[in-house]
Protein backbone atom coordinates (compact mmCIF):
# COMPACT_ATOMS: atom_id res chain seq x y z
CA UNK A 1 0.00 0.00 0.00
CA UNK A 2 2.81 2.42 0.84
CA UNK A 3 4.58 1.58 -2.44
CA UNK A 4 1.36 2.08 -4.41
CA UNK A 5 0.76 5.42 -2.68
CA UNK A 6 4.28 6.58 -3.47
CA UNK A 7 3.88 5.49 -7.10
CA UNK A 8 0.67 7.50 -7.50
CA UNK A 9 2.35 10.48 -5.86
CA UNK A 10 5.05 10.50 -8.53
CA UNK A 11 2.74 10.23 -11.56
CA UNK A 12 0.45 13.16 -10.75
CA UNK A 13 2.12 15.20 -13.47
CA UNK A 14 0.96 18.82 -13.50
CA UNK A 15 -1.11 19.14 -16.72
CA UNK A 16 -2.34 22.58 -15.71
CA UNK A 17 -1.58 24.96 -12.89
CA UNK A 18 0.26 23.84 -9.74
CA UNK A 19 -1.87 22.85 -6.76
CA UNK A 20 -1.15 23.93 -3.19
CA UNK A 21 0.72 20.75 -2.27
CA UNK A 22 3.24 21.49 -4.99
CA UNK A 23 4.33 24.64 -3.17
CA UNK A 24 5.60 22.36 -0.35
CA UNK A 25 8.99 20.59 -0.33
CA UNK A 26 9.03 17.97 -3.09
CA UNK A 27 9.88 15.19 -0.64
CA UNK A 28 6.32 15.40 0.72
CA UNK A 29 4.64 14.99 -2.66
CA UNK A 30 7.12 12.51 -4.14
CA UNK A 31 7.00 10.07 -1.22
CA UNK A 32 3.23 9.99 -0.86
CA UNK A 33 3.34 11.75 2.50
CA UNK A 34 0.66 14.24 1.44
CA UNK A 35 -1.63 11.38 0.37
CA UNK A 36 -1.26 9.66 3.74
CA UNK A 37 -1.81 12.94 5.60
CA UNK A 38 -5.00 13.59 3.61
CA UNK A 39 -6.31 10.11 4.42
CA UNK A 40 -5.49 10.68 8.11
CA UNK A 41 -7.26 14.05 8.10
CA UNK A 42 -10.35 12.44 6.57
CA UNK A 43 -10.27 9.76 9.29
CA UNK A 44 -10.07 12.42 12.00
CA UNK A 45 -12.87 14.48 10.45
CA UNK A 46 -15.05 11.34 10.30
CA UNK A 47 -15.06 11.16 14.08
CA UNK A 48 -17.04 14.41 14.18
CA UNK A 49 -20.35 12.60 13.63
CA UNK A 50 -23.83 13.86 14.48
CA UNK A 51 -26.74 11.40 14.08
CA UNK A 52 -29.62 12.55 11.89
CA UNK A 53 -33.07 11.45 13.10
CA UNK A 54 -34.72 9.21 10.51
CA UNK A 55 -31.55 8.78 8.48
CA UNK A 56 -28.82 6.12 8.62
CA UNK A 57 -26.35 8.75 7.36
CA UNK A 58 -24.75 10.99 10.04
CA UNK A 59 -23.52 14.52 9.55
CA UNK A 60 -19.72 14.38 9.66
CA UNK A 61 -16.67 16.45 8.84
CA UNK A 62 -15.61 13.92 6.20
CA UNK A 63 -16.80 15.71 3.10
CA UNK A 64 -15.01 18.92 4.08
CA UNK A 65 -11.76 17.00 4.56
CA UNK A 66 -12.26 15.09 1.30
CA UNK A 67 -12.84 18.17 -0.83
CA UNK A 68 -10.35 20.48 0.90
CA UNK A 69 -7.49 17.98 0.67
CA UNK A 70 -8.38 17.20 -2.95
CA UNK A 71 -8.10 20.88 -3.82
CA UNK A 72 -4.67 20.93 -2.20
CA UNK A 73 -3.43 17.69 -3.77
CA UNK A 74 -4.86 17.62 -7.28
CA UNK A 75 -6.95 14.90 -8.95
CA UNK A 76 -4.67 11.85 -8.80
CA UNK A 77 -3.32 12.40 -5.29
CA UNK A 78 -6.69 13.57 -3.99
CA UNK A 79 -8.47 10.47 -5.27
CA UNK A 80 -5.63 8.24 -4.08
CA UNK A 81 -5.94 9.65 -0.56
CA UNK A 82 -9.60 8.67 -0.46
CA UNK A 83 -8.96 5.23 -1.90
CA UNK A 84 -6.36 4.74 0.84
CA UNK A 85 -8.88 5.95 3.44
CA UNK A 86 -11.50 3.47 2.21
CA UNK A 87 -9.02 0.60 2.14
CA UNK A 88 -8.00 1.34 5.73
CA UNK A 89 -11.65 1.28 6.77
CA UNK A 90 -12.38 -1.91 4.85
CA UNK A 91 -9.50 -3.85 6.40
CA UNK A 92 -10.63 -3.01 9.92
CA UNK A 93 -9.07 0.23 11.09
CA UNK A 94 -11.63 2.41 12.97
CA UNK A 95 -11.40 5.33 10.56
CA UNK A 96 -15.01 5.58 9.38
CA UNK A 97 -17.67 7.74 11.02
CA UNK A 98 -18.04 6.97 14.70
CA UNK A 99 -14.91 4.75 14.61
CA UNK A 100 -16.81 2.21 12.47
CA UNK A 101 -14.81 -0.19 10.33
CA UNK A 102 -15.01 -3.32 8.24
CA UNK A 103 -17.01 -4.34 5.14
CA UNK A 104 -20.39 -4.07 6.90
CA UNK A 105 -19.78 -0.39 7.65
CA UNK A 106 -18.24 0.22 4.24
CA UNK A 107 -21.09 -1.28 2.25
CA UNK A 108 -24.07 -0.46 4.46
CA UNK A 109 -26.74 2.14 3.81
CA UNK A 110 -24.24 5.01 3.82
CA UNK A 111 -21.68 3.15 1.70
CA UNK A 112 -22.50 5.09 -1.45
CA UNK A 113 -21.35 8.34 0.12
CA UNK A 114 -18.02 6.71 0.99
CA UNK A 115 -17.59 5.21 -2.48
CA UNK A 116 -18.26 8.66 -3.95
CA UNK A 117 -15.32 10.23 -2.09
CA UNK A 118 -12.59 9.35 -4.63
CA UNK A 119 -14.82 10.52 -7.49
CA UNK A 120 -15.61 13.82 -5.80
CA UNK A 121 -11.94 14.25 -4.90
CA UNK A 122 -10.97 13.78 -8.54
CA UNK A 123 -13.54 16.41 -9.57
CA UNK A 124 -12.25 18.97 -7.08
CA UNK A 125 -8.63 18.14 -7.85
CA UNK A 126 -9.29 18.60 -11.56
CA UNK A 127 -10.81 22.01 -10.93
CA UNK A 128 -7.94 23.00 -8.65
CA UNK A 129 -5.44 21.94 -11.32
CA UNK A 130 -7.10 24.56 -13.51
CA UNK A 131 -6.99 27.28 -10.89
CA UNK A 132 -10.61 27.17 -9.66
CA UNK A 133 -9.45 27.10 -6.02
CA UNK A 134 -7.86 30.53 -6.38
CA UNK A 135 -11.20 32.29 -6.74
CA UNK A 136 -13.91 32.31 -4.03
CA UNK A 137 -16.72 32.11 -6.59
CA UNK A 138 -15.14 29.25 -8.53
CA UNK A 139 -14.32 27.42 -5.30
CA UNK A 140 -17.99 27.61 -4.32
CA UNK A 141 -19.01 26.27 -7.72
CA UNK A 142 -16.41 23.51 -7.57
CA UNK A 143 -17.48 22.35 -4.12
CA UNK A 144 -21.11 22.49 -5.22
CA UNK A 145 -20.49 20.22 -8.20
CA UNK A 146 -18.50 17.76 -6.07
CA UNK A 147 -21.23 17.74 -3.42
CA UNK A 148 -23.80 16.89 -6.09
CA UNK A 149 -21.62 13.93 -7.11
CA UNK A 150 -21.55 12.68 -3.50
CA UNK A 151 -25.28 13.22 -3.05
CA UNK A 152 -26.13 11.47 -6.30
CA UNK A 153 -24.04 8.35 -5.75
CA UNK A 154 -24.81 8.22 -2.03
CA UNK A 155 -28.57 8.67 -2.35
CA UNK A 156 -28.96 6.15 -5.18
CA UNK A 157 -27.04 3.62 -3.05
CA UNK A 158 -29.15 4.51 0.00
CA UNK A 159 -32.40 3.94 -1.89
CA UNK A 160 -31.21 0.64 -3.34
CA UNK A 161 -29.95 -0.59 0.03
CA UNK A 162 -32.99 0.39 2.08
CA UNK A 163 -35.78 0.28 -0.49
CA UNK A 164 -36.56 3.97 0.05
CA UNK A 165 -38.32 5.92 -2.66
CA UNK A 166 -36.44 8.73 -4.39
CA UNK A 167 -38.29 11.35 -2.36
CA UNK A 168 -37.59 9.51 0.91
CA UNK A 169 -33.94 9.10 -0.11
CA UNK A 170 -33.69 12.85 -0.76
CA UNK A 171 -35.29 13.61 2.61
CA UNK A 172 -32.93 11.25 4.46
CA UNK A 173 -29.77 11.54 2.42
CA UNK A 174 -29.63 15.06 1.00
CA UNK A 175 -31.89 17.63 2.69
CA UNK A 176 -30.40 17.43 6.23
CA UNK A 177 -26.90 17.98 4.86
CA UNK A 178 -27.51 20.98 2.61
CA UNK A 179 -26.97 23.75 5.22
CA UNK A 180 -23.79 22.16 6.55
CA UNK A 181 -22.35 21.57 3.09
CA UNK A 182 -23.16 25.15 2.11
CA UNK A 183 -21.27 26.36 5.19
CA UNK A 184 -18.32 24.09 4.33
CA UNK A 185 -18.22 25.45 0.78
CA UNK A 186 -18.25 29.03 2.06
CA UNK A 187 -15.43 28.22 4.48
CA UNK A 188 -13.39 26.64 1.70
CA UNK A 189 -14.08 29.65 -0.54
CA UNK A 190 -12.34 31.75 2.09
CA UNK A 191 -9.56 29.34 3.03
CA UNK A 192 -8.27 28.21 -0.35
CA UNK A 193 -7.78 31.60 -2.04
CA UNK A 194 -6.24 32.88 1.21
CA UNK A 195 -3.86 29.92 1.27
CA UNK A 196 -2.81 30.75 -2.29
CA UNK A 197 -2.08 34.34 -1.31
CA UNK A 198 0.13 33.12 1.54
CA UNK A 199 1.86 30.62 -0.76
CA UNK A 200 2.45 33.32 -3.38
CA UNK A 201 4.07 35.58 -0.80
CA UNK A 202 6.31 32.75 0.34
CA UNK A 203 7.40 31.97 -3.22
CA UNK A 204 8.10 35.66 -3.89
CA UNK A 205 10.18 35.96 -0.71
CA UNK A 206 12.24 32.87 -1.64
CA UNK A 207 13.06 34.37 -5.03
CA UNK A 208 13.97 37.73 -3.44
CA UNK A 209 16.32 35.96 -1.03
Amino acid sequence: MVLMTASIATIDTPLGRPVLAETLPRVLTRTGATIMMAAALTALAAQVAIPVPGSPVPITGQTFAVLLTAAALGPARGAAAQVLYLVLGAVGLPVLAGAAHGPAAMFGASGGYLIAFPVAAAVVGYGARRGADRSPALTLLLFGVASVVIYLIGTVWLCLDTGMSASAGFAAGVRPFLPGDAAKALLAAGLLPAAWRVAARGITERFQD
